[in-house]
């Protein structure tokens, strides 16, 4: 190499790095992928990992929209409008009408999944600085897309006896401070399980119009809901046409966690403005999955019925396991896919990686989630875990088998007392 070359590579190497953003060197690990290289080396070594870490179903996208796809396929995969196209808009329409819910397509903007629908909601709704009230447990990303917003999440904590049933109205009431500017709320709920009455959505969204707030709810499992309870969609409540905002996906729904299609769906035509100029920086939403999406939102129910009657099954057996481990404190959740439980540790973080670095039962071990990645209060969710019954029971059944094992032998093993709260998490 000529000398000059040497040189400037010796100074490139002198030369220093430039420095990174704070908002970037700050934000929060997802606590789903944290542990996944843990898990790849796991794998690596011959050790089964049972995924109960994240909502990826093994349920199979709906077959016969997968089939047809091909038939609605165009010679270019070109842009689509930026709100995202008109059929797949009209579609979504009839759909929400099955909840009783009349919107008009212009009120649907498609987004890439629910994830950048909220993070672009946040943007539209919040100045840097101002907060936003969200009931923690809570979605762990909210942090991160918080952070990015540069918005401060306000904490009202739930309580795992009270199977995470929301704080009174009151609570919201006396947490409104000078710089809060909205509600977020996930209904189901993602990592609780907790459905929330009518009465109570009724209650925030009356306190959101009085206070000027933001209602925010993330609906992307309103088709799980078990035991009876009844679903009302926030577009439901009367009088909230500037306030509600709401989230969706068709990711858990459908199975289609990949075709990255999800939907703000709001009435205030001024917010929708806002959005639409964030949209149109993006260009588009994914051309494929908004196809697949309008073939699998002509579906006739049975599908959905199929796989929420599959889920029921899951939930069931999982809080039986849960509810004969000593030491656990568990309840039944009353919608989506996840339970989140205490256990008798010293520190879910450290055993979630022991899990994945110390230990196998029978060539076997779990992945799960740490709680604390789900609080914003620093210091919660130490001794809690979220687990996605997202495997069919016999995998699940295995893993259940590891983790009463792994909670046996667990070097930091504490011993509370274990409750098990047999009512659903519905309100």
């Amino acid at each position: 190499m000529p000398i000059e070359l040497l040189i400037f590579a010796a100074v490139a190497n002198l030369a220093p790095m430039p420095s990174l953003s704070e908002r970037g060197r700050h934000t929060p690990f997802s606590p789903f992928r944290k542990l996944a290289p843990l898990a790849d080396k796991a794998k690596a070594s011959g050790v089964k990992v049972y995924h109960l870490n994240i909502g990826q179903p093994d349920i199979l996208t709906p077959p016969v929209a997968m089939q047809q796809l091909s038939a609605r396929l165009e010679p270019i995969l070109a842009y689509s409008p930026a709100e995202g196209n008109m059929s797949l808009r009209q579609k979504m329409v009839d759909y929400y009408a099955r909840y009783d819910v009349r919107v008009t397509p212009e009120e649907i903007m498609v987004m890439t999944g629910a994830s950048e629908a909220l993070q672009l909601s946040l943007f539209a709704c919040f100045n840097p600085g101002e907060e936003v009230l969200v009931p923690e447990p809570f979605y762990a990303n909210y942090n991160g897309f918080a952070h990015i917003a540069q918005v401060r999440i306000k904490p009202l904590s739930c309580q795992i006896e009270a199977g995470f049933a929301l704080p009174p109205v009151a609570a919201f009431a006396d947490a409104i401070g000078p710089r809060t500017r909205g509600i977020l709320l996930c209904n189901p709920n993602n990592p609780t399980g907790a459905v929330y009455a009518p009465e109570t959505l009724g209650a925030l969204g009356t306190l959101a119009r009085q206070r000027d707030l933001f209602l925010i709810v993330d609906e992307v499992y309103r088709e799980f809901c078990y035991d009876g309870a009844t679903f009302v969609s926030a577009l439901s409540l009367p009088d909230l046409a500037d306030q509600v905002v709401v989230i969706d996906s068709v990711s858990k729904r459908y199975s289609a966690c990949g075709a990255r299609i999800g939907a703000v769906v709001t009435r205030n035509a001024a917010l929708r403005e806002v959005l639409g100029r964030y949209a149109r920086l993006r260009l588009s939403p994914p051309g494929l999955g908004q196809w697949l999406t309008e073939i699998m939102l002509e579906d006739d129910m049975a599908y959905l019925q199929e796989v929420k009657a599959e889920y029921n099954r899951r939930r069931g057996m999982v809080y039986e396991r849960l509810a004969q481990m000593e030491g656990v404190t568990s309840y039944l959740p009353g919608g989506a896919f996840y339970c989140f439980a205490r256990f008798p540790i010293d520190d879910a973080e450290r055993f979630c990686r022991w899990l994945l670095e110390d230990f196998s039962h029978e060539g076997a071990t779990v992945m799960l989630s740490p709680g604390p990645g789900f609080y914003a209060t620093p210091g919660r969710g130490r001794d809690e875990v979220r687990m996605a019954f997202v495997l069919d029971c016999t995998h699940l059944a295995h893993a259940m088998d590891c983790l009463e094992k792994a909670l046996e032998i667990y070097p930091g093993r504490q011993l509370p007392l274990s409750t098990s709260i047999a009512c659903s998490g519905a309100e």
